[in-house]
């Protein structure tokens, strides 16, 4: 069961008003979706992007946007009423995370009046789908180290290189690529540039790759000659880097209030498991059923807090808390995911789910939770940030 959370009166209406709809609309064959897939996982692709654009026609996207791009203008408490009624409601997951809850942000944060008028409506009305170009084979964690180069030729960029492990890039119709505009590799981040590229044009190549579970989430991207208009820069030539930071801290703090509500869901379906296959009576399974219950209690105090600091834009209280509990959520769920599957036995290795797959809830869950200390900031590199910047301790 998704914990309640406690909201102000006069909140109350819009909570109302938020479960009505999702009880009118939540219907047929979104109702036979519901629960499925993931920010990082594309099951059920077509049904999901209908979805959201019944989300968007009811005006549930962008809910703290300016209404003159789109948005409602809500408050960051209401943003937060949303996603808990959306979540105990087991709605698909939404299939535009980058652009409404990453890029979007960047753009009101960093962009000209010119691109918010662009591309925020396209974006809110389901239009145009969007992929993050920042990961390289040789520049996952250390993104300073970014090789992919652009060079301004007239009035265009034009860009040269290759991206990696891009969430639903074959899906996209727009990236957002960090590229090194100063050729002087000891600038590192200094020399660094947020582009938007179109995706389709004859410079660019898009392979997908098949994860572990057999989703094709995420792509390499090859950039050979690809070009973009001179004012596609998001923030300042050179001046990338605290554009990706910023964005980063977003999209760490973003992504735990997903998986918040989602392991919450996770604990009581182990949890009814566990009492059922008398699993429960074993005090060290007890134990570890007591630390997953108090990890998500953890875990929704951390993302309300983190969600909060975003919003607000207090960068230096979201970098340090979105980094720890970043990597207390991706620990704590593959402890989960394996408890889960350690309750099943020998049940938990035979595959034979419904989905396209093979694979049931708790096996997907299980292989999907491996990749969660590896993207966004590897936890051996988690550790270290939090190590010298947050706590000060020597290199």
């Amino acid at each position: 069961m998704v914990a309640e959370i406690e909201i102000a009166p006069e909140d109350a209406e819009f909570r109302d008003e938020v479960r009505t709809w999702l009880d009118e609309h939540l219907v047929g064959e979104f109702a036979r979706y519901k629960g499925v897939g993931s920010p990082t996982d594309d099951t059920a692709w077509d049904v999901r992007v209908a979805w959201e654009k019944e989300l968007s026609a009811g005006g549930w996207l962008g809910l703290t946007w300016p209404v003159e791009y789109g948005g409602r203008g809500a408050t960051t408490a209401q943003e937060i009423v949303f996603e808990y009624e959306y979540a105990k409601a087991a709605a698909p997951a939404r299939v535009g995370t980058q652009a409404l809850e990453l890029l979007g942000p960047s753009l009101l944060a960093y962009g000209t009046e010119e691109q918010k008028a662009r591309f925020l409506p396209p974006i809110l009305a389901v239009e145009e789908m969007w992929g993050q170009g920042f990961s390289e084979p040789g520049a996952g964690s250390d993104l300073a180290a970014v090789s992919t180069r652009a060079s301004l030729e007239g009035d265009e960029w034009v860009i040269h290189g290759q991206k990696v492990w891009t969430t639903f890039g074959h899906h996209a119709d727009w990236l957002y690529v960090l590229c090194r505009t100063d050729p002087d590799r000891s600038l590192r981040h200094r020399g660094l540039t947020l582009l938007l590229v179109p995706v389709d044009q004859p410079g660019v190549r898009i392979s997908p790759i098949e994860n572990i579970a057999g989703s094709a989430e995420f792509s390499e991207c090859f950039f050979d000659g690809a070009r973009t208009a001179a004012e596609m820069v998001v923030g300042d030539v050179n001046g990338g880097w605290s554009v990706v930071m910023g964005t980063l801290a977003m999209e760490r703090g973003s992504a735990l209030m997903p998986m918040q509500l989602a392991m919450q869901r996770e604990v009581a379906a182990v949890l009814e498991n566990a009492k059922r296959s008398g699993a429960s009576g074993d005090p060290r399974v007890r134990q570890r059923l007591a630390d997953a219950y108090i990890a998500t209690h953890v875990m929704g105090a951390t993302t309300l807090r983190v969600v909060s600091s975003i919003i607000e834009d207090k960068q230096q209280t979201t970098s340090s808390a979105a980094t720890i509990s970043k990597l207390y959520a991706a620990t704590e769920h593959q402890r989960l995911a394996e408890l889960a599957i350690d309750l099943r036995g020998d049940d938990a290795m035979v595959t034979g789910g419904l989905g396209p797959d093979g694979l049931d809830a708790d096996q997907k869950s299980f292989l999907l939770s491996r990749a969660e200390t590896i993207y966004g900031g590897t936890a051996e590199i988690q550790r270290n940030i939090i190590a010298e910047r947050v706590l000060g301790l020597p290199r």
